[in-house]
């Protein structure tokens, strides 16, 4: 071979990439050259070694070609196929090309520098913490066996709702999280490219440890007040505690500070007003030994009990009327609303409610409703009240105390609503004693000088415009008689009458005095006397009248409260005349045993006789006896029996006018037959 020309040397320069265990080709020209010679420089030196020549009798392998991988010259060229590269193939791999052309010898340097690439192998993390705690810091690292760089890293994070986000790209292995916060919690992978390939790492959890946050509170039914959360009474309520936390919160309930139950929902079925209160919920992350705590005011509406109450009271000394309504109990305290049912109109308050109503524009039996409203309950309550005049007139008396001690002024006007107001005054406008509701009794002690005087009791009602009134005239009593004088015949009963003309306060009693000045009195024994009363009169009656016993001056008797009187009545006894004298004109036994004994008799003149009677008298006994009385006025005859026949008798006739007897007959013996 001539080489006409070495300085014609052509120098070609290129670079290729081989992958591990690949193959790869290394060219050395377009044409297969006359004469070439493959060499290698190993990276770091100098050296260049032969590893496969063809001088025109086809290709030589070289034994460093076993090194380099499964090498083999291609066929009708001089290029170089590598399969299965191994990592000692990377180098300067020099071609050195001789092409006999017509112009002559040509020498071409074919540079070809050979860099061997090892894929990423699929990489791992490794954390610093796979359970840090929140606001601390971690790193990963994304850990690879082979791989040529440059190598990028990608950093991926799955939540746990599986969104998939880029937490980071850099071109080092290692990320460092400062302040991990639970939104780091999730699964991570490693990304791991380069120019050969890229590989993702298993997923590892981070787990970030946090909390418990403050916790909150939800309430069913939700209803919220100015002071925190309401209830009706008798429904049931949940309340429903939250805190973040990871691992989860412990839940412990407490109401007043006392705790009552252990987990996240406290219920309460058909709560109660005693359940109004503080409820904590504590939430504790046992884990950190942290806790957290948050207090809700729950307050329990319940209603008054019953339903309202209406009443009317007066108002502005008697001229209004003030109407109450009352609905005490409950929280919060209930709504209410008088209306009249004449005008419609209307006033609001709560609890008790007052509405000053004008009295005389009122009508009579006019009817107020009070609506009671409350949160606890659905439907209204309500009462009524009705405003009416008492009925009638004022209606006034007097009466005293016993034995006349104390005057006493009644005055009543009852019934109405409101009831009225009533007060005594003299007849010159003075008010006596104190006002009264519905009754006024005036006590007064007891005094003539109120005889003649006028006491008003006066009523006053809101309906009414004006007072009412009415008038006692006060008067010690009057007596009168029929009869001053009265005379009576011995034996008979006299009635003697009192009479009463006038009196105020009525008399309790009209008294009596007998003849001696000794008071009459129905438990007399025996009965002497005989009273009669009435409200205004008074009979004594003196029964068997005795001249000398019952004749004299009697007295009647009269007191009240504002005086007395009594009245003398004089009474006669009178004896009956004398009756005729009798005188016996025949006088015999009837019959032989002188047992029985006939007598017969005459009357000396005329006169009144009311009867007979006949005496004996043994002889020789002085003692008279009476063997006949009340012998009728007309007998002039008359048998005696039962007589001792061996016993002497004188027999004497007595004449008889009522009381009065009459002169004893001439004293006479029967005969024979």
């Amino acid at each position: 071979l001539e080489i006409l020309d070495p300085g014609q040397v052509v120098y070609r320069e290129t670079r290729t990439n081989g992958v591990v265990d690949k193959g790869v080709i290394l060219e050395c020209g377009t044409t297969l050259p006359d004469v070439y010679i493959w060499g290698f420089t190993k990276p770091g030196t100098d050296t260049i070694r032969a590893v496969v020549y063809n001088f025109g009798k086809g290709p030589k392998l070289q034994q460093l070609a076993k090194d380099l991988g499964d090498l083999n010259v291609i066929s009708n060229s001089a290029s170089l196929s590598i399969e299965k590269v191994p990592l000692a193939a990377e180098g300067l791999y020099t071609c050195q090309a001789l092409y006999d052309t017509a112009e002559g010898a040509r020498l071409y340097y074919y540079y070809v520098y050979l860099r061997v690439l090892v894929p990423v192998s699929k990489p791992y993390i490794l954390l610093s913490d796979s359970s840090p705690v929140e606001g601390t810091s971690v790193w990963m690292r994304c850990g690879l066996e082979n791989g040529t760089d440059p190598i990028n890293y990608i950093w991926e994070q799955e939540s746990r709702s599986g969104l998939v986000t880029t937490l980071a790209e850099t071109n080092r292995s290692l990320v460092n999280v400062t302040l991990v916060n639970r939104n780091h919690t999730g699964w991570y992978r490693c990304l791991a490219r380069n120019e050969v390939n890229q590989q993702r790492s298993d997923r590892i959890w981070l787990d970030v440890i946090y909390g418990p946050d403050m916790p909150q509170i939800d309430v069913t039914p939700y209803s919220v007040t100015e002071r925190g959360y309401s209830a009706l009474e008798k429904e049931t309520v949940s309340l429903m505690c939250q805190a973040f936390s990871n691992p989860p919160s412990q839940y412990v309930w407490f109401y007043n500070n006392s705790q009552v139950y252990t987990g996240p929902q406290l219920t309460i079925t058909k709560i109660l007003r005693m359940h109004t209160g503080n409820y904590g919920c504590l939430a504790q992350n046992t884990y950190l030994n942290t806790r957290s705590k948050k207090t809700i005011t729950l307050t329990v509406y319940y209603p008054p009990d019953g339903v309202p109450y209406c009443s009317i009271f007066p108002a502005n000394n008697y001229n209004d009327l003030a109407l109450s309504c009352s609905w005490e109990g409950g929280y919060p305290p209930a709504t209410l609303n008088w209306t009249q049912n004449a005008h419609g109109d209307s006033i609001r308050g709560t609890t008790n409610l007052t509405w000053i109503q004008p009295g005389p524009e009122t009508s009579n039996n006019s009817v107020f409703t009070c609506y009671g409203s409350h949160l606890a309950l659905n439907v209204a309550q309500h009462c009524s009240t009705k405003t009416w005049l008492p009925y009638g007139e004022p209606q006034c008396s007097a009466y005293a105390t016993r034995n006349n001690e104390y005057l006493m002024l009644s005055c009543s006007w009852e019934g109405g609503f409101p009831h009225a107001l009533l007060w005594w005054a003299s007849s010159s406008g003075d008010m006596q004693g104190t006002s009264e509701e519905n009754s006024n009794i005036l006590v007064l002690r007891s005094s003539a000088t109120y005889s003649g005087k006028a006491f008003v009791c006066h009523a006053k009602h809101p309906l009414n415009k004006e007072s009412k009134k009415c008038v006692l005239q006060l008067e010690a009593p009057v007596l009168m008689t029929q009869r001053s004088v009265v005379s009576v015949y011995e034996g008979n009963d006299v009635q003697l009458t009192c009479i009463l003309s006038k009196n105020y306060p009525a008399v309790t009693e009209i008294t009596w005095y007998n003849n001696m000045k000794q008071k009459v009195d129905d438990s007399d024994t025996p009965k002497k006397y005989l009273l009669q009363r009435a409200a205004a009169w008074s009979n004594l009656t003196v029964r068997e009248t005795d001249g000398m016993v019952d004749s004299g001056q009697y007295w009647c008797s009269a007191t009240n409260a504002v005086g007395g009187a009594e009245i003398p009545i004089l009474l006669r006894v009178m004896r009956y005349p004398m009756p005729p004298n009798v005188t016996i004109s025949k006088i015999i036994y009837s019959n032989h045993r002188r047992t029985d004994v006939n007598v017969e008799w005459l009357i000396q003149a005329g006169g009144d006789i009311t009867g007979f009677f006949i005496e004996h008298q043994r002889l020789p006994a002085p003692v008279w006896q009476k063997v006949a009385v009340d012998l009728e006025p007309s007998t002039r005859i008359y048998q005696i029996n039962n007589l001792d026949p061996i016993g002497k008798y004188a027999f004497r006739i007595t004449a008889v006018n009522h009381r009065t007897i009459g002169h004893p007959s001439e004293v006479k013996s029967p005969g024979g037959n």
